[in-house]
């Protein structure tokens, strides 16, 4: 870990960090940035320790964390640091939501050389809404910088991805993770292992895990949930979709983490070699392992993927995508 990404609060992604920086250094900054990535790996950290480094009032250490501009930032109270907001998780982001970001983008910075707008979960922006953006990103105003922040590319445009320099946030590594919790946050090592393999290379997941003691048990919960749907009949597998889908927002979270059960099946029915996700797990997972061809494991794991994609991206039946799903699991 570099003192550099140290210094900005960001861990796991020292390259952006080195790169960004840089750009600062060289007066380089680019007026429109697209940082992809899983939910939680650290987008909008990166984004908001940027914004740190453009606006803190101590130039010789930017970002020093600890003027009047970098905390501001930091409980997100900055008038040159906009966000955009949704309804709801499971909401799309607007096109009135963008519009308005634009004006508001447009006016002058009250105090700093910059004003900064990050739009969260761009990827759920429809193309109409996305289009908003375009004349903005065509002729930026000279203290506009933009930051979109999406899990993946592929829902957006590519007049977008064109005009913005996008930065690729991977899975930080399982000894990043590890040594970020025992460190900073005074985990102990075992319950720092647990947390670096099941944060799946999230940094935000694990850290969020220390505050969130019920999400273990949430977690728990899906997974015994799984089990209960494999042994069931079909009957019953319908009515639990049903009841199911009367929670999309849970919904998504509970597809996450059986999308992430099945990688693990898949990788341990393969032989792949790969140490899976769900350590914790390890009894079911090599138990279903033994009952499930490599074909049967593939397939649930490419149904879920699809339903969560199906459910982020259309307005499709939440009911009748889950039963969809469930075909394609294996009868255990």
């Amino acid at each position: 870990m570099t003192t550099l990404a140290a210094n900005w609060g960001v861990y796991g992604h020292d390259w952006a960090v080195a790169h960004l920086q840089e750009s600062i250094a060289n007066g380089r900054m680019r007026h429109a940035y697209l940082f992809a990535g899983a939910e939680s790996v650290g987008k909008e950290t990166l984004a908001r320790a940027l914004a740190q480094a453009l606006c803190c009032q101590h130039p010789e250490h930017q970002p020093c964390g600890e003027c009047s501009a970098c905390k501001r930032i930091t409980s997100g109270n900055h008038p040159d640091v906009l966000y955009t907001q949704r309804e709801s998780d499971t909401s799309a982001l607007k096109i009135e939501e963008l519009r308005l970001m634009m004006q508001r983008l447009a006016l002058k910075p009250f105090e700093a050389r910059y004003r900064i707008a990050i739009f969260r979960d761009f990827d759920t922006a429809q193309p109409r809404a996305q289009d908003a953006l375009l004349k903005t990103l065509e002729e930026p105003a000279p203290h506009a910088i933009l930051i979109l922040l999406a899990k993946s590319l592929e829902p957006i445009l590519p007049t977008i991805t064109s005009r913005a320099q996008v930065l690729h946030l991977r899975p930080a590594p399982t000894a990043t993770i590890y040594d970020t919790l025992t460190r900073l946050y005074n985990v102990s090592s075992d319950d720092a292992t647990l947390l670096a393999h099941l944060s799946a290379g999230r940094m935000g997941w694990a850290v969020g895990a220390l505050s969130d003691p019920d999400l273990l048990v949430k977690r728990g919960s899906a997974f015994d949930l799984l089990d209960q749907l494999l042994a069931g009949s079909r009957v019953e597998q319908f009515k639990l979709s049903d009841d199911l889908a009367k929670d999309k927002a849970g919904l998504l979270t509970l597809l996450e983490l059986w999308l992430s059960f099945w990688r693990d099946v898949t990788l341990l029915v393969e032989g792949s070699g790969l140490d899976p996700t769900n350590v914790d797990r390890m009894d079911a997972l090599k138990r279903l392992a033994r009952t499930v061809t490599a074909e049967e494991a593939a397939a649930a794991l490419t149904a879920t993927r699809d339903t969560i994609n199906t459910l982020t991206s259309t307005t499709a039946n939440t009911r009748l995508a889950l039963d969809v799903m469930l075909l394609d699991y294996p009868k255990v």
